[in-house]
């Protein structure tokens, strides 16, 4: 009791500012590698941790040699294991995201896009015409741009629908959309390497989580087989959506302040 009343005497203001900021940045970090393969690969660290703990507590000294001959590899494999993650935390703490509550861009411009993305992937929907568009956010995707076609045309759903029609030289890859404007078509993307989803997800959906496991983007995918409406964002897909629930789940993202989590809706990583 002695000890917690000292504890508690010297407790001041700027200790309850430490504990504040060690706990948003927590936060954040959660935020950012939750529902990706950052989980796992974090809970396989906290089991060698913990039977590293063991091990020495138990005076198990080939067992301790061995497991922390693996933790000193870890560290330096880290970086590249949590690649992705890395490079979304450094990204957002470059241009000040990673202090931001919000990602959401208040804007009619916007709201007139998703209305017509909407529309068009819902039309696409109905023809079984496969479709992959990426909706740009503060992370930018100049990289991306690069590999397709520049374009830099006001969006329209009649354009959407004419750049995915079968056989032309554009429809085999991602149109990128920054704001109002459709910037480039016909684009490669990075897919993604979880290993847990759906066989049957093609590569279309593999690259529109792939590129949400890159940058902040939201990507909205049709696909070909079932002309089912799916939407990724932060390494998950959201799917089985209309075009209701597509324009209501796309403003929540983008314009609307987000009253709802995306876990509360249908989000699938190994498919359903």
């Amino acid at each position: 009791m002695g000890a917690w009343l000292t504890v508690l005497r010297n407790f001041s203001l700027l200790n309850v500012l430490d504990i504040a900021i060690v706990t948003f940045v927590l936060y954040r970090l959660l935020l950012i590698v939750r529902g990706t393969r950052a989980v796992q690969l974090l809970k396989g660290i906290l089991v060698i941790l913990i039977a590293t703990a063991l091990s020495s507590a138990l005076h198990l000294q080939a067992l301790s040699w061995l497991l922390n001959k693996i933790i000193t590899v870890g560290f330096f494999a880290i970086p590249v294991v949590f690649q992705p993650e890395l490079r979304r935390t450094l990204d957002q703490l470059g241009r000040g995201g990673f202090f931001s509550l919000s990602n959401h861009q208040a804007s009619e411009g916007m709201a007139r896009a998703i209305d017509e993305i909407a529309l068009a992937a819902s039309q696409l929907s109905k023809t079984r015409t496969g479709a992959l568009i990426v909706l740009e956010r503060k992370t930018g995707l100049g990289e991306y741009v690069e590999t397709g076609t520049w374009m830099n045309a006001q969006i329209s759903h009649a354009l959407l629908l004419n750049l995915f029609v079968p056989n032309t030289p554009l429809h085999d890859g991602a149109v990128i959309v920054r704001g109002e404007q459709i910037i480039a078509a016909g684009c490669f993307l990075p897919l993604t390497e979880n290993r847990e989803l759906d066989k049957q997800l093609g590569t279309r959906h593999r690259a529109a989580i792939g590129i949400t496991e890159q940058s902040d983007a939201v990507s909205v995918v049709v696909s070909e087989e079932t002309g089912g409406i799916s939407v990724g964002v932060d390494g998950n897909l959201v799917r089985f959506l209309n075009e209701n629930t597509l324009r209501q789940l796309l403003r929540d993202l983008l314009i609307v302040r987000q009253k709802r989590k995306i876990p509360s809706l249908l989000r699938v990583r190994k498919g359903s």
